[in-house]
Protein backbone atom coordinates (compact mmCIF):
# COMPACT_ATOMS: atom_id res chain seq x y z
CA UNK A 1 0.00 0.00 0.00
CA UNK A 2 1.25 3.88 -0.19
CA UNK A 3 1.54 5.61 2.64
CA UNK A 4 1.52 9.28 3.58
CA UNK A 5 2.56 10.35 7.02
CA UNK A 6 1.64 14.31 7.04
CA UNK A 7 4.37 15.72 9.91
CA UNK A 8 7.73 13.93 10.68
CA UNK A 9 8.24 15.15 14.18
CA UNK A 10 8.92 12.61 16.49
CA UNK A 11 5.42 10.58 15.81
CA UNK A 12 5.60 10.83 12.09
CA UNK A 13 9.15 11.09 11.40
CA UNK A 14 9.57 7.49 13.77
CA UNK A 15 6.21 5.71 11.46
CA UNK A 16 7.65 7.33 8.33
CA UNK A 17 11.26 6.46 9.14
CA UNK A 18 10.69 2.98 10.54
CA UNK A 19 8.29 2.05 7.57
CA UNK A 20 10.58 3.47 5.00
CA UNK A 21 13.75 1.10 6.20
CA UNK A 22 11.44 -1.68 6.13
CA UNK A 23 11.11 -1.03 2.47
CA UNK A 24 7.25 0.14 2.90
CA UNK A 25 6.22 2.91 -0.04
CA UNK A 26 6.19 6.19 2.29
CA UNK A 27 5.91 9.90 2.08
CA UNK A 28 6.57 12.26 4.66
CA UNK A 29 5.22 15.93 4.52
CA UNK A 30 7.21 18.14 6.38
CA UNK A 31 8.71 21.47 5.89
CA UNK A 32 11.61 24.18 6.10
CA UNK A 33 15.13 22.87 7.64
CA UNK A 34 13.81 19.74 8.55
CA UNK A 35 12.16 18.65 5.37
CA UNK A 36 15.33 20.14 3.32
CA UNK A 37 17.92 17.93 6.18
CA UNK A 38 15.89 14.92 4.92
CA UNK A 39 16.13 15.29 1.49
CA UNK A 40 20.01 16.09 1.48
CA UNK A 41 21.11 13.30 3.92
CA UNK A 42 17.93 10.93 4.94
CA UNK A 43 16.80 10.87 8.62
CA UNK A 44 18.97 10.44 11.38
CA UNK A 45 17.91 8.31 14.36
CA UNK A 46 19.17 8.06 17.56
CA UNK A 47 17.78 5.52 19.75
CA UNK A 48 18.50 3.10 22.63
CA UNK A 49 19.80 0.55 20.67
CA UNK A 50 22.25 2.97 18.54
CA UNK A 51 22.02 5.10 15.91
CA UNK A 52 21.66 4.82 12.46
CA UNK A 53 20.33 6.86 8.83
CA UNK A 54 17.45 5.75 6.55
CA UNK A 55 17.76 6.99 3.35
CA UNK A 56 16.30 8.29 0.79
CA UNK A 57 13.86 9.49 2.74
CA UNK A 58 10.82 10.32 -0.09
CA UNK A 59 9.35 13.07 1.90
CA UNK A 60 8.04 16.85 0.52
CA UNK A 61 5.61 19.85 1.14
CA UNK A 62 1.89 19.52 1.00
CA UNK A 63 1.92 21.69 -2.19
CA UNK A 64 4.51 19.64 -4.05
CA UNK A 65 2.57 15.71 -3.02
CA UNK A 66 0.63 14.68 -5.95
CA UNK A 67 0.26 11.08 -5.42
CA UNK A 68 -3.02 9.95 -3.71
CA UNK A 69 -2.37 7.31 -0.98
CA UNK A 70 -4.16 4.39 0.61
CA UNK A 71 -3.42 5.64 3.53
CA UNK A 72 -2.70 8.72 5.37
CA UNK A 73 -0.95 8.86 8.72
CA UNK A 74 -2.18 12.44 10.25
CA UNK A 75 0.80 13.19 13.37
CA UNK A 76 0.53 17.18 13.29
CA UNK A 77 -0.22 18.74 16.87
CA UNK A 78 -3.29 19.73 17.78
CA UNK A 79 -3.23 23.30 16.91
CA UNK A 80 -1.86 22.46 13.02
CA UNK A 81 -5.00 19.89 12.15
CA UNK A 82 -7.37 22.46 10.87
CA UNK A 83 -4.39 23.33 8.09
CA UNK A 84 -4.48 19.67 7.09
CA UNK A 85 -8.19 19.26 6.00
CA UNK A 86 -8.14 20.94 2.88
CA UNK A 87 -4.93 19.05 1.77
CA UNK A 88 -6.53 15.66 2.53
CA UNK A 89 -9.43 16.54 0.59
CA UNK A 90 -7.49 17.54 -2.58
CA UNK A 91 -5.14 13.96 -2.43
CA UNK A 92 -7.27 11.82 -0.88
CA UNK A 93 -8.85 8.49 -3.21
CA UNK A 94 -12.13 7.31 -2.82
CA UNK A 95 -11.18 4.45 -0.60
CA UNK A 96 -7.95 6.31 0.99
CA UNK A 97 -8.29 5.51 5.02
CA UNK A 98 -7.61 8.59 7.40
CA UNK A 99 -5.35 7.23 10.54
CA UNK A 100 -4.98 10.03 13.09
CA UNK A 101 -2.29 9.59 15.52
CA UNK A 102 -2.47 12.99 18.01
CA UNK A 103 -2.30 13.42 21.57
CA UNK A 104 -5.34 15.01 21.54
CA UNK A 105 -8.70 12.80 22.94
CA UNK A 106 -11.92 12.79 19.87
CA UNK A 107 -9.72 13.78 16.97
CA UNK A 108 -11.27 11.59 14.50
CA UNK A 109 -14.59 11.86 15.02
CA UNK A 110 -13.66 15.72 15.06
CA UNK A 111 -12.13 14.74 11.40
CA UNK A 112 -15.17 12.83 9.90
CA UNK A 113 -17.38 15.48 10.18
CA UNK A 114 -14.74 17.46 8.50
CA UNK A 115 -14.23 14.80 5.70
CA UNK A 116 -17.66 12.74 5.69
CA UNK A 117 -16.85 11.21 1.68
CA UNK A 118 -13.81 9.51 3.84
CA UNK A 119 -13.24 6.80 6.24
CA UNK A 120 -11.46 8.21 9.23
CA UNK A 121 -9.98 6.15 12.29
CA UNK A 122 -9.30 7.32 15.62
CA UNK A 123 -5.84 6.53 17.01
CA UNK A 124 -3.15 7.01 19.34
CA UNK A 125 0.57 6.42 19.94
CA UNK A 126 3.37 5.59 22.68
CA UNK A 127 6.61 6.67 22.38
CA UNK A 128 9.40 9.27 23.41
CA UNK A 129 10.66 11.17 20.70
CA UNK A 130 11.59 14.71 19.45
CA UNK A 131 13.21 15.96 16.77
CA UNK A 132 17.37 16.91 17.93
CA UNK A 133 17.92 18.52 15.20
CA UNK A 134 16.77 19.34 11.54
CA UNK A 135 17.08 15.72 9.99
CA UNK A 136 17.38 13.82 13.09
CA UNK A 137 15.55 12.36 15.80
CA UNK A 138 16.02 11.18 19.51
CA UNK A 139 13.82 8.03 20.79
CA UNK A 140 14.60 8.57 24.62
CA UNK A 141 12.37 5.03 25.07
CA UNK A 142 12.24 1.32 23.75
CA UNK A 143 8.55 1.72 23.43
CA UNK A 144 6.77 2.46 20.48
CA UNK A 145 3.20 1.43 20.26
CA UNK A 146 0.78 2.84 17.50
CA UNK A 147 -3.51 1.69 18.46
CA UNK A 148 -5.93 2.76 16.17
CA UNK A 149 -9.40 0.92 15.04
CA UNK A 150 -12.99 2.13 14.48
CA UNK A 151 -15.46 3.93 16.75
CA UNK A 152 -18.51 2.63 18.03
CA UNK A 153 -21.53 2.83 15.49
CA UNK A 154 -19.37 2.71 12.59
CA UNK A 155 -21.76 1.31 9.81
CA UNK A 156 -21.52 -2.75 9.14
CA UNK A 157 -20.96 -1.92 5.55
CA UNK A 158 -18.48 0.77 5.93
CA UNK A 159 -16.31 -1.67 8.60
CA UNK A 160 -16.45 -4.88 6.15
CA UNK A 161 -14.87 -2.40 3.23
CA UNK A 162 -12.13 -0.98 5.71
CA UNK A 163 -11.53 -4.18 7.76
CA UNK A 164 -8.87 -5.45 5.11
CA UNK A 165 -6.93 -2.15 5.00
CA UNK A 166 -7.19 -1.81 8.38
CA UNK A 167 -5.58 -5.30 8.58
CA UNK A 168 -2.59 -4.89 6.37
CA UNK A 169 -1.52 -1.49 8.12
CA UNK A 170 -1.21 -3.51 11.11
CA UNK A 171 0.59 -6.14 9.32
CA UNK A 172 2.97 -3.44 7.51
CA UNK A 173 3.52 -1.35 11.03
CA UNK A 174 4.56 -5.00 12.75
CA UNK A 175 6.95 -5.94 9.87
CA UNK A 176 8.38 -2.52 10.49
CA UNK A 177 9.43 -3.09 14.14
CA UNK A 178 6.35 -0.84 15.62
CA UNK A 179 4.26 -3.04 18.08
CA UNK A 180 0.20 -2.30 17.28
CA UNK A 181 -2.82 -2.31 18.56
CA UNK A 182 -5.57 -2.67 16.23
CA UNK A 183 -8.65 -2.09 18.83
CA UNK A 184 -11.60 -2.80 18.87
CA UNK A 185 -12.96 0.24 21.83
CA UNK A 186 -10.98 2.80 20.53
CA UNK A 187 -12.70 5.23 22.11
CA UNK A 188 -11.26 3.50 25.62
CA UNK A 189 -7.51 2.70 24.25
CA UNK A 190 -7.56 6.67 23.23
CA UNK A 191 -8.61 8.04 26.06
CA UNK A 192 -6.21 5.77 28.37
CA UNK A 193 -2.99 7.08 26.06
CA UNK A 194 -4.49 10.89 27.28
CA UNK A 195 -4.70 9.55 30.91
CA UNK A 196 -1.19 9.83 30.96
CA UNK A 197 0.23 12.14 28.57
CA UNK A 198 -2.16 15.04 29.96
CA UNK A 199 -1.40 14.51 33.44
CA UNK A 200 2.65 13.73 32.01
CA UNK A 201 2.60 17.37 29.89
CA UNK A 202 0.52 19.08 32.65
CA UNK A 203 2.65 18.23 35.72
CA UNK A 204 6.23 18.68 33.54
CA UNK A 205 4.90 22.48 32.77
CA UNK A 206 3.22 23.71 36.20
CA UNK A 207 6.33 22.47 37.33
CA UNK A 208 8.82 23.12 34.75
CA UNK A 209 10.95 19.94 35.06
CA UNK A 210 11.28 16.63 33.47
CA UNK A 211 10.15 12.88 34.42
CA UNK A 212 12.55 12.23 36.80
CA UNK A 213 10.99 14.52 39.86
CA UNK A 214 7.55 12.54 39.35
CA UNK A 215 9.18 9.21 39.25
CA UNK A 216 9.85 9.84 42.88
CA UNK A 217 7.28 10.19 45.72
CA UNK A 218 6.08 13.76 46.62
CA UNK A 219 4.12 16.56 45.67
CA UNK A 220 4.84 16.11 41.94
CA UNK A 221 4.01 12.50 41.70
CA UNK A 222 1.05 12.89 43.89
CA UNK A 223 -0.25 15.71 41.37
CA UNK A 224 0.62 13.44 38.50
CA UNK A 225 -1.45 10.60 39.95
CA UNK A 226 -4.76 13.27 40.98
CA UNK A 227 -4.61 14.33 37.66
CA UNK A 228 -4.94 10.42 36.54
CA UNK A 229 -7.81 10.21 38.70
CA UNK A 230 -9.69 13.07 37.57
CA UNK A 231 -10.06 11.95 34.45
CA UNK A 232 -10.98 8.29 35.50
CA UNK A 233 -14.20 10.08 36.94
CA UNK A 234 -14.68 11.93 34.05
CA UNK A 235 -14.48 8.33 31.71
CA UNK A 236 -16.99 7.27 34.04
CA UNK A 237 -19.63 10.00 33.30
CA UNK A 238 -19.22 10.01 29.72
CA UNK A 239 -19.60 6.33 29.46
CA UNK A 240 -15.90 5.86 28.33
CA UNK A 241 -14.75 3.73 31.46
CA UNK A 242 -11.26 3.33 31.64
CA UNK A 243 -9.83 0.41 33.52
CA UNK A 244 -10.28 0.24 37.31
CA UNK A 245 -6.48 0.19 37.64
CA UNK A 246 -5.87 3.26 35.45
CA UNK A 247 -3.35 4.75 38.23
CA UNK A 248 -1.47 0.95 38.33
CA UNK A 249 -1.03 1.06 34.53
CA UNK A 250 0.02 5.21 34.11
CA UNK A 251 3.14 4.57 37.08
CA UNK A 252 4.30 1.25 35.11
CA UNK A 253 4.31 3.71 31.98
CA UNK A 254 5.77 6.74 34.06
CA UNK A 255 8.65 4.33 35.74
CA UNK A 256 9.81 3.25 32.38
CA UNK A 257 9.51 6.48 30.90
CA UNK A 258 13.89 7.95 30.43
CA UNK A 259 13.97 10.20 33.40
CA UNK A 260 15.17 13.39 31.41
CA UNK A 261 11.89 12.74 29.20
CA UNK A 262 9.41 15.49 29.00
CA UNK A 263 6.21 16.48 26.85
CA UNK A 264 6.16 17.90 23.45
CA UNK A 265 3.43 20.45 25.13
CA UNK A 266 5.59 21.01 27.92
CA UNK A 267 8.85 22.11 25.62
CA UNK A 268 6.73 24.32 23.10
CA UNK A 269 5.54 26.32 26.02
CA UNK A 270 8.73 26.39 26.96
CA UNK A 271 10.52 27.74 24.07
CA UNK A 272 7.95 30.42 23.27
CA UNK A 273 5.96 28.42 20.40
CA UNK A 274 1.99 27.33 20.15
CA UNK A 275 1.13 24.49 22.28
CA UNK A 276 -1.46 21.88 22.89
CA UNK A 277 -2.48 22.82 25.69
CA UNK A 278 -6.23 23.66 24.95
CA UNK A 279 -6.16 19.98 24.02
CA UNK A 280 -4.67 18.55 26.72
CA UNK A 281 -5.63 20.83 29.61
CA UNK A 282 -8.32 23.23 29.03
CA UNK A 283 -10.49 20.76 27.37
CA UNK A 284 -10.62 18.35 30.65
CA UNK A 285 -11.99 21.27 32.53
CA UNK A 286 -14.52 21.97 29.50
CA UNK A 287 -15.56 18.07 29.63
CA UNK A 288 -15.35 18.29 33.82
CA UNK A 289 -18.10 21.02 33.46
CA UNK A 290 -20.20 19.39 30.28
CA UNK A 291 -21.02 16.39 32.73
CA UNK A 292 -20.49 17.05 35.68
CA UNK A 293 -17.18 16.19 37.04
CA UNK A 294 -15.23 18.55 39.09
CA UNK A 295 -11.34 19.15 38.07
CA UNK A 296 -9.62 21.45 40.87
CA UNK A 297 -6.01 19.93 39.64
CA UNK A 298 -6.39 20.21 36.31
CA UNK A 299 -7.89 24.40 37.22
CA UNK A 300 -4.82 24.84 39.48
CA UNK A 301 -2.48 23.62 36.49
CA UNK A 302 -4.43 25.92 34.09
CA UNK A 303 -4.94 28.78 35.95
CA UNK A 304 -0.90 29.22 35.76
CA UNK A 305 -1.25 29.20 31.80
CA UNK A 306 -4.46 31.20 31.21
Amino acid sequence: MKYLVIGAGGTGGAIGGFMTKAGKDVTLIARGSHLAAMQKNGLNFDTPDGKYTVSPIKACTMEEYADTPDVIFVCVKGYSLEDTIPFIRRIAGAHTVVIPILNIYGTGGRMQKELPELIVTDGCIYIASEISEPGSLFLSGKIFRVVYGLRKGTPADIEQEVQPVLTEVKKDLEESGIEVLFSNQIEVDALQKFSFVSPMAGVGAYYNTQVFAFQVKGQMRSTFFSMVREIKELSDAMGVSLPDNIEEINEKILDNLAPTATASMQRDIRDGKPSEIDGLIFEVIRLGKQYGVETPVYEMIAEKFR
